[in-house]
């Protein structure tokens, strides 16, 4: 920061706590990430200045032949990576390529199938307290009672019933695979679009390692960080045919000018996501993941559905008599971050929970490995049911240690 500390000191000093507790944390949010440096780089740049409404080579403003190469680019490396027919990277973020996407192919009223927020699925996935709830007529699907994973026979039995013009599958906080090819099926017997929300998959979809939903869906949703370590932002990938009313959707359908820089940084986080390290990280990302859940339940945790198939586990604390709101809690107080999340049939409501959702995406990005994993839940148990609380911190401190973050231009290589 060459400017900032005198420019505004208040600010300044606020960047520098989130920076140390980024470095000094453990961060177990599944939805976060560390972007590269290269990524922070981009998002920095004077393309924050040039507004640009409109598309490459059909925009309202003059002198935009640069920031025209730079969407074209990041267009162009979303497609390669996911094997898509279009893409629109100017959504701000998931929620906006969401509400995007519902724009170019639904009108207000129509029946949507949807899966329910208390089971996993996404605010943006027809809540009532969300525009796509208000907007249109959405049915709530979910998990079964005793697997806790998708019911898709109640699926089918709705979408016959109801008749949906679009039914939307991905999630929030499902730890198991979802099987976009059952959901084809069940949308093509009643006639309906297919939209696949893959926002916290995206980064295991685009080196191979979950199912891609292109081949299956009309329209694909993202965001641009989470497992794909881009910067804050959206995407929406769709079949050529829609590909004028997506991109009509996005401008000036439900936004003004894109962010530039946001995009320049998106364009530099798909290049890195077409390398080779980068599978090798998703690997990992699989490996930690798997290995922190089997640790848990070896110290005697239930886990959702029993366990994960992708990058988060979703925690049951009920049975120890805990809450996820107090877990939050007691474990921020040792420097590990995680949030509170409903579990399917919560007797607790939104505010408190029973569950914790984990994930692993951000460790792994610091270079943790399986045995950091093994450390990790042996420390999470200690700290809500051990009441070691001060060697929890110091257990905290000595990993953040040992695997820093943003320390030098160097971190990039291995991020």
């Amino acid at each position: 920061m060459r400017y900032l500390p005198d420019a505004d000191p208040e600010v300044n000093e606020a960047i520098n706590r989130e920076l140390q507790r980024q470095r000094n944390s453990l961060e177990l949010i599944a939805s976060e990430n560390f972007a590269s440096p290269a990524v922070l780089e981009a998002a920095g740049t004077v393309l924050t200045n040039k507004y640009a409404e409109g598309y490459p080579n059909h925009r309202y403003y003059g002198g935009c032949r640069h920031v025209d190469a730079v969407e074209e680019t990041a267009r162009n490396r979303a497609c390669s990576l996911f094997g898509a027919e279009h893409a629109n990277v100017q959504p701000h973020s998931g929620a906006q390529a969401n509400t995007a996407a519902y724009y170019a192919v639904l009108d207000p009223g129509d029946t949507v199938l949807g899966m329910d927020l208390s089971h996993g699925g996404h605010l943006t996935h027809g809540s009532p307290v969300n525009i796509s709830g208000r907007l249109f007529r959405f049915i709530p699907y979910g998990v079964h009672r005793e697997t806790e994973t998708i019911d898709y026979s109640q699926v089918e039995e709705l979408a016959v019933r109801e008749k949906p013009r679009l039914i939307v599958t991905g999630a929030t906080a499902y730890p198991r695979r979802i099987d976009f090819a059952a959901f084809a099926r069940i949308a093509a017997r009643v006639g309906a679009l297919l939209m696949v929300d893959m926002a916290h998959i995206a980064g295991l979809v685009a080196t191979g390692l979950h199912d891609s939903p292109i081949p299956h869906a009309q329209i694909v949703t993202s965001t641009t960080h989470k497992t794909l370590r881009g910067p804050r932002g959206g995407l929406i990938l769709c079949r050529l045919n829609l590909a004028k009313a997506v991109d009509k959707a996005v401008f000036p359908g439900v936004q003004g000018g894109p962010l530039m820089h946001i995009i320049a940084a998106k364009a530099v986080a798909f290049g890195e996501a077409l390398t080779p390290a980068f599978r090798l990280y998703q690997e990992q990302v699989l490996k930690n993941s798997r290995i922190l859940a089997e640790s848990l339940q070896a110290e005697g945790f239930r886990l959702v559905s029993g366990g994960t198939d992708n990058h988060l586990i979703l925690v049951d604390l009920a049975p120890r008599g805990l809450s996820g709101q107090a877990a939050e809690t007691a474990l921020e107080e040792i420097g590990i971050t995680v949030n509170k999340n409903s579990i399917p049939f919560d007797s607790q409501k939104p505010t408190v929970t029973s569950g914790i959702r984990l994930g692993t995406p951000a460790v792994t990005t610091r270079g943790m490995r399986e045995d950091e994993m093994r450390q990790i839940a042996r420390i999470i148990t200690a700290a809500l049911t051990g009441g070691k609380q001060e060697l929890c911190r110091r257990r905290v401190a000595d990993l953040c240690r040992a695997f820093p973050l943003y320390q030098d231009p160097s971190a990039s290589a291995a991020m």
